[in-house]
């Protein structure tokens, strides 16, 4: 399984498409055993409202699925049924998808383009999916003229860049789907701000192993945020000190150099994400908790792996270009290589984890077999840095 966010014109996300992987092929056919089998136990094992953060999760489903009612196992108030393209618009479907609705699930057209024979699903779809590298912009237009008074919410599909983004939303797209909030216009020869410039010291100063407590407590002094962190948690119950820290230093000794690399790479992702769209954020967690997860099973130093996926998204963060970026990265020569691009052995986990947010699975499946693991491994530590993200996320909003 991988998900891919959909989001409103705000940069606010509205749901996940949920990619399952059925055989050859990303969609959910009710057709085989395999299907059945990777829908149940995803949504057993972790609960399809977790994987999507309560928010609605997009199901590409064939006609045998909705007509058989296997998509019945997905909870219908967090549940949207994709109507695949491949799907014949039969009365028999349109019935399975009308009794569906009354369950509490709602349709999507996925991959829609413009037929008659279409028109009775229009008046029950709650979304119309529409893939802009494939429906040029005048039958667009030609749609959504057609499409003014009905219900249905109009989702641009495929949008790469910021471009293609400001135009299906000037057409009147409601909704969008693909990876352009990744690709902001970058700004040549920007200067990094100040107090971004002491987060990336940070980085740089948490790679060390051990810590150098005397020269990180200099460092956190000189962000407001980290330090209110640090004695906030050190105060906690969690360590049941009798007497308040007030102290950097002493904080930093009684939290141990583990928690606070990890509490303080979070808050610092947290403040670098300023104004982009939260799942930036989101899949900047993913990524360094999916690579440090990783990095054991391939011989990878874990804590270099952790920040190699954080910093993988810097350029978005900070809208300049990685190579401009490049000589404040906390970083070994091999592993900085890896973040401008070289597919070297440090670039082997955060290869793996972009292909997969893109529902690649063969090209996921190669990269598996060159680092001699089964199939099913690193899916899963993927599943298990999709939870860990929302529960730190969750966390930040408090």
């Amino acid at each position: 399984m991988a998900r891919q966010p959909i989001l409103d014109a705000r940069g606010k996300v509205h749901g996940y498409e949920l990619l399952f992987r059925a055989g050859p092929g990303a969609g959910f056919s009710g057709d085989g055993e395999v299907a059945t089998r990777t829908m149940l136990d995803n949504t057993v094992l972790y609960g399809l409202e977790k994987l999507t953060a309560g928010l609605p999760a997009f199901v590409n489903c064939t006609a045998e699925a909705l007509i058989g009612r296997t998509v019945e196992v997905l909870p219908p108030h967090h549940t949207v049924l994709e109507v695949l393209e491949t799907v014949a618009p039969t009365l028999e479907l349109l019935e399975a998808c009308l009794k569906l609705k009354r369950k509490g699930y709602r349709i999507a057209l996925d991959d829609f383009i413009w037929g008659a024979e279409w028109e009775p699903f229009l008046e029950l779809a709650d979304y119309v999916k529409v893939d802009i590298s494939v429906v040029g912009p005048k039958d667009r237009a030609a749609l959504l003229a057609r499409m003014r008074g009905m219900p249905a919410r109009m989702l641009a599909e495929r949008v790469e860049t910021q471009a293609e983004f400001e135009q299906t939303r000037l057409e009147g797209f409601t909704l969008f789907q693909g990876f352009y909030f990744c690709r902001p216009v970058l700004i040549k020869n920007r200067e990094i701000p100040t107090n971004r410039m002491i987060h990336l010291e940070l980085l740089r100063a948490l790679l060390q192993d051990p810590l150098d407590h005397l020269a990180l407590a200099e460092l956190v002094k000189r962000d407001p945020s980290l330090t209110y962190r640090l004695l906030r948690l050190v105060n906690s119950p969690m360590f049941g000190m009798r007497n308040e820290i007030r102290s950097i230093q002493s904080a930093l000794g009684l939290v141990g150099d583990g928690l606070f690399r990890r509490m303080a790479t979070v808050a610092i992702a947290s403040e670098l994400n300023g104004g982009e769209p939260s799942e930036l954020l989101r899949m900047t967690f993913q990524r360094g908790r999916f690579c440090e997860l990783a990095a054991g099973r391939v011989g990878l130093n874990a804590t270099e792996q952790y920040l190699l996926g954080i910093l993988s998204l810097l350029p978005a963060l900070l809208r300049a270009p990685m190579d401009s970026l490049a000589g404040f990265m906390p970083l070994r020569e091999a592993a900085l290589e890896a973040l401008l691009g070289a597919h070297n052995l440090e670039r082997r986990t955060l290869d793996w984890i972009e292909y997969y947010e893109q529902g690649n699975w063969e090209i996921c499946d190669k990269a598996s077999e060159r680092m001699g693991l089964a199939e099913t491994v690193l899916p899963e530590l993927y599943a298990e840095a999709v939870l860990w993200a929302e529960a730190n996320l969750d966390r930040e909003s408090v």
